[in-house]
């Protein structure tokens, strides 16, 4: 075999064994727990399959409480994102269609728009997990589910929703103490983890963290 006819043959074998590789199914990655209170843990039966770091605020109102004021939490708003960096939720409050309207902890999918609402069944703020001005980590229920207008599914599977991790978004402790800051609004920052749980049976489409 000439010098020529060698090379073609390293190119050609060189270009098969790149395209097989990309056409390897990609294994998902498995997600990692960080240590949590017993009273937020998910019940036995599911298992995490999506994971999502939040970026966003915590979001207040200044409104009447009994003879004075205070500010009362009327949703979070984030942008949730995988390890690498690429978004995958978006994260805020909606009416629940599946309840009449009741408002409720929304997360949509970027790319297939299913969406999930969720209500609290847990809560802890244990020092020896909760970061010192930090809002709680939760145990969410799903209450709620749509597929996307294109029939996309990967928020269907959740049962339960976990919120770990916390930074910041505590209520704040001073503006909102006179009738002139009545419908006064504070947007607090916060960082969260949001892990989402299925079924342990169920099938592995649209695993990602």
């Amino acid at each position: 075999m000439n010098y020529t006819v060698r090379r073609i043959a390293c190119v050609i074998g060189f270009t098969l064994a790149f395209t097989a590789a990309l056409l390897q199914p990609a294994v998902a990655q498995p997600i990692t727990l960080p240590p949590m209170p017993d009273n937020i843990r998910v019940p036995p039966g599911y298992r995490p399959f999506l994971k999502g770091h939040a970026v966003g605020t915590q979001n207040y109102v200044c409104l009447p409480s009994g003879p004075s004021f205070a500010w009362t939490f009327f949703g979070p708003q984030a942008t949730l994102f995988t390890d690498n960096n690429e978004q995958v939720f978006t994260h805020f409050l909606s009416a629940n269609q599946f309840e009449n309207g009741t408002a409720r902890a929304t997360w949509e999918h970027s790319r297939d728009t299913s969406t999930v609402w969720a209500m609290p069944v847990a809560s802890s703020t244990d020092p020896i997990f909760v970061a010192p001005g930090a809002i709680p980590w939760l145990l969410l229920r799903v209450v709620g589910a749509q597929e996307g207008p294109t029939h996309g599914r990967t928020l269907m599977a959740a049962v339960f929703v976990q919120r770990l991790s916390t930074v910041g978004g505590v209520t704040p402790t001073t503006g909102c103490a006179q009738a002139e800051d009545l419908g006064k609004k504070a947007l607090v920052p916060y960082r969260a983890d949001y892990v989402f749980y299925k079924n342990r049976y169920s099938h592995d489409e649209g695993d990602d963290n």
